[in-house]
């Protein structure tokens, strides 16, 4: 008996996204073991390169996704010359809508980046944003950067009168990480000089450097602090528990009332299936739902979780390997389709005792 022919489209049309995943999959499975990988789906701001500063050449963005540039979409506007005020962050996921807001450009402007469409740009806005909105962005702050690599927060808050601590691992981590390599790591303070952010004899003065494994947090650095903050660094410290412990853990280098905003990575595919592996694991909204209540049980207060996806264009876009400057809000590592989601806890009167993390690698 002859198959229709309607239903040998739909056959063909199934084997295709079979291994159109299965490639996907494949590449997505390569990222995680290449350190070149990681600097383009983890934290491409702490190098040369992808991100795209002011003056430099355009972008070789692949045609297809030309006209979901930030340029096409939102415009080439001129940035405020002064902080503006934004819906108040909580504790959330990237999403387009947050691109065009005055707050972004200004903050995107501020740090010397052109305004794009990239996850990593949504975390440093996200983190100037939730730290300026509540006052903490001011002459005679203090201010602890944990995993900064070659991040130009700690020059921009020194800019702004604040007294920053940048830590990072100790440089043996780091070689055997491959952090190094892929120059996302940092050494010394003098990596972190921005001339174009800070003027250099303000940044000597103000901002310092030390180092911090991020699982066995430095008791001197305890209680000192009315901020802190990471950019996607906690899903890398060996498990989805270290992570987590890390975070608690950071609440005792402030002082009562002190604020930590963290980023880090979420699923958005499953609350059930996720990946947990030495170098990287991405967070369900399970775990962050587990994590907010060991806080408050802790006595601190996190930000309500807002976890909704987005519905814009953009939200809709997955990039996949290897990764484009732009769309990039949205990514598929291994079988899942990932994003950045921020936490912003404030520490309460209750004392949180820190631990080493001394929890199993999976």
């Amino acid at each position: 008996m002859p198959v229709p022919r309607s239903l040998k489209i739909k056959l063909i049309d199934y084997f295709i996204d079979q291994i159109a995943d299965r490639v996907a999959n494949l590449l997505g499975q390569q990222a995680l073991s290449s350190p070149q990988m990681k600097r383009s789906f983890d934290a491409p701001d702490k190098t040369e390169e992808p991100l795209r500063r002011e003056g430099d050449p355009p972008s070789d963005q692949p045609a297809e996704t030309e006209w979901m540039s930030y340029a096409k979409i939102i415009g080439e506007l001129a940035p405020p010359r002064h902080p503006t005020a934004a819906p108040r962050r909580q504790s959330e996921l990237c999403k387009q809508a947050d691109f065009a807001l005055d707050a972004y450009r200004y903050w995107t402007s501020a740090m010397g980046l052109v305004p794009t469409f990239h996850r990593k740009h949504w975390e440093f806005f996200y983190i100037c944003q939730a730290l300026y909105e509540r006052g903490l962005l001011t002459e005679g702050r203090k201010g602890l950067g944990f995993g900064v690599g070659r991040e130009p927060l700690p020059a921009l808050f020194a800019s702004l009168g604040c007294t920053i601590v940048a830590t990072d691992q100790a440089a043996d981590d780091a070689l055997r990480g491959g952090w190094k390599e892929t120059r996302q790591h940092a050494n010394d303070v003098a990596v972190l000089e921005r001339p174009d952010i800070c003027a250099p004899e303000i940044f000597r003065e103000r901002v310092s450097f030390a180092v911090a494994d991020m699982n066995n947090i430095p008791t001197e650095l305890a209680d000192r602090f009315d901020f802190c903050w990471s950019v996607c660094s906690l899903e890398h410290l060996g498990s989805l528990e270290h992570g987590l412990r890390f975070v608690e853990n950071s609440i005792d280098t402030l002082k009562i009332g002190g604020l930590a905003v963290h980023t880090t990575e979420f699923n958005l595919r499953s609350n059930a299936a996720t990946l947990e592996s030495p170098g990287l694991s991405i967070y369900r909204r399970g775990d962050l739902e587990k994590l907010a209540e060991r806080l408050e049980q802790a006595g601190h207060y996190v930000e309500p979780l807002d976890l909704s996806p987005g519905t814009t264009l953009v939200d809709g876009y997955i990039d996949l390997p290897p990764y484009h400057n732009e769309p990039h809000l949205r990514l598929r590592i291994g079988e899942y389709d990932c994003t950045s989601v921020g936490l912003i806890i404030t520490r309460g009167g209750q004392k949180l005792v820190s631990q080493p993390t001394e929890v199993r690698s999976p």
